[in-house]
This record gives C-alpha cells, structure tokens and sequence, in this order.
C-alpha cells in the first residue's frame, strides 16, 4: 500500500513538472492580450495613462518578458499622427539599445463625430493578421418557416463608432500634441513595480474577461496602417519570439554588453 502511495505522487509529480515546464502560449504574443488593451484604451483619458494602466498588474492585460531577465517588461506608448489618422505604437525596450513593437491601434476618423479603430499584433509575436476590434450585436425578428406564431431571432454584428471614447476624443482634441512616452530603458516611472510573469493558463484566465466586448477579425479596416507604420516599425535582431520552438538565453552581462545565443527547439 505505501508502495503504491509513493508511486502515485512521484506520477502526479512528474505529470505537474511536465505541465509546468510545457505551459507556453502558442505564439509569444499570447502573453499580451489585445483584446485587454483595446478595454484599457477605451476607459483612458489620454496616452500617458493608458501607458500606465499598461504597466499595472491587477489590469491584467501584459505577461511578456521578451528579454528574459524574470520580470516583465515595461511597455511604452506612442504616437505618429497624419492629419486624421492615429497610429498608437506599444512596445518594449530589450535593451538600451534594441527595441521590440508589440502591436499598434490603428484610429481613423470618418466623418463628424465618427471614427473607427482596430489593434493588430505585430508580425514577429503573433500569428499572421491577428486583428481584434470592438463589436456589439443587435437582435432581428425574423419571420419563421415554421408557422405563423413561432418566432425566430438572429444577432448581427455592428459597426461600433468608438469616437465618444475618452482615449480618441483626446487625441483629435484642438490642442493635442502627439504623444511620446519620456520612459526608457532603465528610466521608469517611480510608481512602476515589475513583477514576475504568470504560467500561461493562468495568465489566460486572468485576460478572459477582455474577450467580452472585443472580437478578433480577419476584415482589415487600417488599409493606412502599411504606408505610415512600415518605415517606423520597432523589430529587435537579437531575438526571434513568434513561438515557442525559439529561445533566448543570455549568457553573461559585462562591459562590452550582453551576450546571448539562441537556442533552438522543438515543441514539447
């Protein structure tokens, strides 16, 4: 019997080590939801908070340690603007040198007191055209084929105008000037505290509730995005991070700068 009571724990040991060591999201983008920045950009005032409330653990939104130091890395915000467009670049500083985008909102305004949004995950951490814009549904009666006194109902989905958000109304206000966040590598504000990554499935859970309002599309509406972004766009050399059969281990940190390998592995 006590044979057979340590050979079940040394099975769920090794079961609970084998699930711990193999809870690596699909693409490394998947431990920054999109969908949790978009619910975070639509309650902020202006792009400095949003950056801050980027940077809060209890929002639940970012997971990533792209440079694999054991903390997570700070995320920055900014701006590039031409005439009625917006584009809100996020990224990460790896280094002090090397810098890494994670995604970009793209805002365009439409008409008066119109305008229209999406987010889209950057080529290198996520999978091909991840795109993830508001929606909202509305009910149709519909006649039925059934008889005359059964009803039947089908739900669209809408076009949301995100022009009434706090966060785009400050951007096309008179007097804004486009946004640059002041942090850098080493530079933060003094408020922000890093904390070690969640285990993917955890970290899943926790983001769940942005996916309520926020649905991932392949219908691109940023046709403008290409042109303006493409030659600003923020890509690190020293990592390649779209999924999990790639690694970074950095093997020292002297003088001269880090050094590193990368390793290469199957998935597990």
């Amino acid at each position: 019997m006590k044979k057979s009571i340590t050979s079940l724990f040394v099975i769920l040991g090794l079961t609970f080590g084998f699930a711990q060591e193999n809870d690596f999201p699909e693409f490394t983008g998947d431990n920054f939801s999109l969908e949790g920045a978009l619910a975070l950009f639509k309650k902020s005032n202006s792009l400095e908070e949003f950056e801050k409330m980027l940077n809060q653990e209890d929002n639940n939104v970012n997971n990533l340690d792209l440079n694999n130091d054991g903390n997570i890395d700070y995320i920055n915000v900014d701006d590039i603007q031409e005439n009625n467009t917006h584009i809100i670049v996020i990224s990460t500083f790896l280094n002090e040198t090397e810098k890494q985008d994670i995604a970009t909102i793209g805002i365009e305004k439409i008409a008066k007191e119109e305008a229209t949004l999406q987010i889209e995950g950057d080529e290198e951490l996520y999978a091909e055209n991840t795109i993830v814009e508001p929606f909202d549904t509305i009910d149709n009666p519909e006649k039925s084929k059934g008889g005359p006194n059964v009803a039947t109902i089908s739900t669209q989905r809408v076009f949301v105008n995100v022009w009434f958000w706090p966060s785009v109304r400050f951007l096309y206000a008179p007097n804004y000037e486009t946004w640059v966040s002041p942090n850098r590598w080493g530079f933060y504000p003094r408020w922000w505290k890093p904390w070690r990554p969640f285990r993917h499935s955890f970290f899943y859970g926790r983001c769940a509730t942005h996916k309520v309002f926020f649905h991932r599309t392949s219908n691109r509406r940023m046709f403008f995005m290409k042109a303006m972004y493409s030659p600003r766009r923020n890509y690190s050399k020293i990592i390649v991070h779209r999924n999990k059969k790639t690694e970074v281990i950095f093997k020292n940190n002297n003088r001269r700068g880090n050094s590193f390998k990368i390793l290469r592995r199957g998935r597990r």
